[in-house]
């Protein structure tokens, strides 16, 4: 997938110090990219296949999956472009700007980590995506009053290409109730009112 990190390099019977001039040689001569200390990807003139954005993010930050606005927009279910790409890991938030985009992980519980899935995102290329329901409960967690019925309705949800507005409903109750969280019973209430 054009995208790697030291360890993978350093596994070799090369000297660690020469592998490593030979890396920084190719960062000068545009040949890769560093996207943070020790990971990389080859550069868009390199041919061979682009990384997508979403394969990037999780090679970014292990125990991590892509949610929030960057899934519910995979899905089709908002109607707006996001040009960065959006995770949750049970890990430290942090935003990275590299040469390829913007790439936010946002914090969430251990107990609330889960509902994934790895999806082809490109062809021969996978990542791991929050499924349509936990990308939106995962947004409304981490978004202060979002159980408001004016900020569901702001969203101008529809329902996910993949399923049913009726299955992803049952599925949004199933995954709040699961979540047990009373601010994400309450929005799924809402959205239940809602036409998706």
């Amino acid at each position: 997938e054009g995208i790697f990190r030291t360890g993978q390099i350093l596994a070799g019977r090369r000297a660690p110090d020469h592998v490593r001039r030979q890396l920084y040689r190719w960062i000068r001569q545009g040949r890769i990219i560093q996207l943070r200390r020790q990971v990389y990807m080859l550069s868009d003139n390199r041919g061979g296949m682009k990384p997508h954005p979403f394969v990037i993010a999780n090679f970014l930050k292990v125990g991590s999956y892509v949610s929030l606005q960057s899934a519910l927009s995979h899905y089709g279910m908002i109607p707006e472009y996001v040009p960065v790409t959006t995770s949750v890991t049970t890990g430290r938030p942090e935003t990275l700007d590299t040469k390829v985009g913007q790439f936010q992980f946002r914090h969430i519980a251990a107990r609330l980590f889960g509902r994934f899935d790895e999806l082809q995102v490109a062809p021969q290329q996978h990542a791991f995506v929050a499924t349509p329901e936990k990308a939106l409960l995962d947004l409304l967690y981490l978004t202060p009053h979002s159980d408001d019925m004016n900020y569901l309705r702001e969203l101008r949800l529809t329902a996910p290409s993949t399923v049913d507005s009726q299955t992803f409903m049952l599925r949004l109750r199933e995954a709040a109730e699961e979540m047990d969280t009373p601010k994400l019973k309450r929005a799924a209430e809402w959205l239940e009112r809602i036409e998706l």
